[in-house]
């Protein structure tokens, strides 16, 4: 009896601890996204399609993360919590090649004045 008392309370320090690290990372993603917030509206090129795409951007990038961790604290297991992982992982390179592509045109539009053609990118993004 003695050790599921213990069991017990074992799982609700665990508890307290997975909960303390999820609310300290929602922080830090808080603080992060402010910041980077603040960052934009002081950039030289504020008001623009680039300083528009990467506050967008950021902005979605926080909101996996923090999908992310909130699906990480429901796992039920390892399995899960490799699964969750992979599909986060996946999902991120592929958000990732789309955004590169977004920036990488915002700023070509910037600098010359004209959006990139497609067969810009079949030329220059393939190499």
């Amino acid at each position: 009896m003695a050790s599921d008392t213990d069991a017990e309370r074992a799982a609700k320090q665990a508890e307290q601890v997975v909960q303390q690290t999820m609310d300290q990372t929602r922080g830090a993603l808080d603080n992060y996204f402010s910041f980077m917030q603040k960052a934009f509206a002081v950039y030289p090129v504020s008001g623009t399609e680039l300083a528009e795409k990467m506050n967008r951007y950021t902005a979605q990038n926080i909101s996996a993360a923090r999908d992310f961790v909130h699906k990480l604290s429901q796992a039920k297991d390892f399995q899960e919590i490799i699964r969750i992982q992979t599909e986060f992982m996946q999902t991120q390179f592929s958000v990732l090649a789309e955004q590169t592509k977004g920036l990488t045109e915002a700023s070509i539009t910037g600098a010359t004045g004209t959006k990139p053609s497609r067969n810009w990118w079949l030329l220059n993004w393939w190499g």
